[in-house]
């Protein structure tokens, strides 16, 4: 009898041990239904799937983190971040915990580990899961270190972070390209090279687009950047049915439909996009509605309604619809924390263009509003927003006793986010901006600021003018701005990035010499003036794109 009880006493502790532990597989197939929730607006029910094993089980803690720390990157709000962040360094101890043996946590030297372990050995499996996890999780943190303290220390304490991370990639790199043949066919195996595809392909990405002189600085403390190797590794990703191949998917459309418009000559590549897309439209069919039904698909995170209200915004100020596009321009005033700066000078940038019987029904005061906007400025590492500084230098117009109106802001500020890019492509859009420039040109008034909203009229007009495909008038109008550069009083800014678009339009013409003339002319003989670095992210960007193209002469 008493060998039976000590018998079904360890029957008993070996069933609650089974139970209080969760595989490798188990834990990443209730993650990827985590993720599945998430993608479907389900957040609610994705934590409470991954909360009862996001202290023992790195996927179910690195899942449930991410869901947190992108909630607080969302809201910027104080017990947001401090949750993200008490919830982050839980994941890392846990990755931590999972990778046991590790000698350093980052990562070990892929030449420490022998191949032919990786083969049968299912604890190496999961010790490079968790490293490939600890690296996710520490670009989380890294990213939380930035918002939470807004000072130099923290913006270095996160690159450190992303340098950690950068380099548990690179090994992951190795082992997994050692482990090729050697027992790598495994569905353990595929899932870790997709996360070392993403987390590769991801970063060789972003590094890429970065200047050259940025580059150079960043190559000496070990980063590298390779934008094909990139989005090769992301393509490969997106085509391997692992737990990320759907987060490689969504990078590349961030690549192709955001980052190039942002940061590069608005050429993302919209063909690929929707084929990436195309497979996801059954499994999450809210991805591809209106912006309108994805805000009424869910009221958990209102953050992401805030997504959709830009991009509404920017849809109606395309179309000049200025009524539609204040609407959400002051949802976004009276919601969102992430640029309060930014959003009141869109929303007074978007109320001057109405007329005056228009103004009055909305009850506002425009010139009130642009006085705002540099009380409400933010900080970032101890550096003021790019973006801000420029709205904030814009608005001082309307701090004297007599304002002197900004000419067309909402178009300009359409341009500082690339957005003719957009309108270009549908002539009867561009036709209409061109009429409004050509108005406001008319409606032009002598004082301190005439050259500048001159040049600005003129940049503008050219800018039209080429996606309509009248290159010579659009030439004409972007010399008129350079051979005003000694006019020009305030807007500096306006000669280097007309050097750049009369480059980008020597380049349309198939005069690649010239081209790269200009936008050089833009990138070495000017400094100091508002968005210069968004500049440069451009130049880099269209310089790399003239790099091999056929010689011709000026």
């Amino acid at each position: 009898v008493s060998v039976c009880v000590v018998y079904l006493y360890v029957c008993v502790c070996v069933c609650v041990f089974r139970a209080s532990k969760m595989d490798l597989r188990a834990s990443i197939e209730e993650c990827s239904m985590a993720l599945n929730l998430a993608l479907n607006n389900k957040f609610s029910e994705a934590l409470d799937l991954l909360r009862p094993w996001s202290k023992d089980s790195m996927y179910h803690a690195l899942g449930y983190s991410s869901i947190l720390v992108m909630q607080a990157t969302m809201t910027f709000e104080h017990k947001d971040i401090q949750a993200g962040m008490t919830t982050i360094k839980e994941a890392l101890q846990t990755c931590q915990r999972c990778g046991s043996n590790t000698r350093r946590f980052p990562s070990r030297s892929a030449s420490d580990l022998c191949p032919v372990c990786l083969q049968v050995q299912e604890k190496k499996l999961e010790e490079m899961h968790a490293e490939i996890c600890y690296a996710e999780c520490l670009l989380q943190k890294a990213t939380l270190t930035f918002i939470q303290d807004e000072n130099m220390i923290s913006f270095i304490k996160g690159g450190i972070k992303i340098r950690t991370s950068y380099q548990i990639y690179k090994d992951c790199q190795s082992l997994s390209n050692m482990s090729q043949g050697v027992g790598g066919d495994s569905e353990a195996f595929r899932q870790f090279e997709g996360g070392v595809k993403l987390g590769i392909g991801s970063f060789n990405l972003m590094l890429s687009l970065l200047p050259a002189r940025i580059l150079r600085l960043l190559e000496f403390i070990g980063f590298s950047g390779n934008r094909e190797f990139g989005l090769s590794q992301l393509r490969d990703g997106a085509g391997s049915h692992s737990l990320r191949s759907i987060l490689c998917v969504l990078t590349l459309l961030l690549y192709h439909t955001y980052v190039c418009l942002i940061l590069g000559t608005g050429e993302g590549n919209l063909v690929e996009a929707e084929a990436l897309l195309e497979p996801y439209i059954e499994r999450f069919p809210r991805a591809l509605v209106k912006f309108q039904e994805c805000i009424s698909a869910q009221q958990q995170w209102r953050q992401i309604h805030h997504l959709c209200y830009w991009e509404l915004m920017w849809c109606h100020s395309f179309q000049q619809q200025w009524r539609e596009a204040y609407r959400y321009a002051d949802l976004l005033c009276r919601e969102s924390r992430w640029s309060k700066a930014i959003y009141m000078y869109q929303k007074a940038a978007i109320l001057s263009m109405m007329s005056e019987e228009e103004l009055k029904t909305t009850g506002e005061d425009v010139v009130e509003l642009f006085r705002q906007v540099e009380g409400l400025k933010q900080r970032l590492a101890g550096k003021s927003i790019p973006t801000e500084k420029f709205a904030i230098r814009k608005s001082r117009r309307y701090s004297s006793a007599t304002p002197v109106k900004l000419v067309i802001p909402a178009l300009e500020m359409m341009y500082v986010w690339n957005g003719f890019t957009i309108v270009g492509k549908r002539a009867d859009t561009t036709e209409s901006l061109l009429i409004t420039i050509e108005r406001a040109e008319e409606q032009l008034h002598p004082s301190e600021f005439h050259p500048d909203d001159q040049c600005l009229v003129q940049m503008l007009k050219g800018l039209c003018l080429k996606y309509l495909g009248r290159l010579l008038q659009a030439e004409l109008c972007f010399t008129q701005v350079l051979s005003s550069e000694k006019l020009i009083r305030y807007d500096h800014y306006l000669i280097p990035f007309t050097l750049y678009e009369l480059g980008l339009l020597y380049k349309q013409q198939g005069n690649y010499v010239k081209a790269t003339r200009f936008i050089e002319d833009a990138k070495l003989n000017y400094k100091d003036y508002s968005m210069e670095s968004r500049l440069h992210f451009r130049i880099h960007a269209a310089l790399s794109s003239l790099k091999g193209s056929p010689t011709n002469s000026p």
